[in-house]
């Protein structure tokens, strides 16, 4: 049951906003168990986000949500894919890249819990 919510100070376009959602379907596979047959998503552009006081230059903010433990060699693994990519695709440096990974057993769906 994997959730990612990406904000990002840079304007994209649907085929930029499909190409990150491929990548993200990519990168959940990185997390055992997991993959992009539950995943949501949700790209909001245009977002403004000061980062050190500033916000003249790119930045994104990755909340990567996840049924169960988040195991710290995943997201580190997830974390290196996701900063390349958004420094290659996106023009957004990693060093104004933040992404916070959250684990939890109480997930809804269809009508009850897991």
């Amino acid at each position: 049951m994997p959730y990612i919510n990406v904000k990002l100070t840079k304007k994209i376009g649907a085929a930029q906003e499909d190409h990150l959602k491929e990548e993200l379907g990519t990168a959940i596979c990185l997390f055992p168990g997991k993959s992009e047959d539950w995943l949501m998503c949700n790209i909001e552009s245009e977002q403004k986000i000061w980062f050190r006081g500033d916000n003249s230059k790119d930045a994104a903010f990755i909340e990567v949500k996840l049924l169960g433990d988040v195991d710290k060699k995943s997201a580190t693994d997830f974390t290196t894919e996701l900063c390349n990519y958004m420094n290659i695709h996106l023009g957004i440096s990693p060093s104004r890249t933040y992404i916070r990974f959250e684990g939890g057993e109480h997930w809804g769906w269809n009508g009850s819990n897991f």
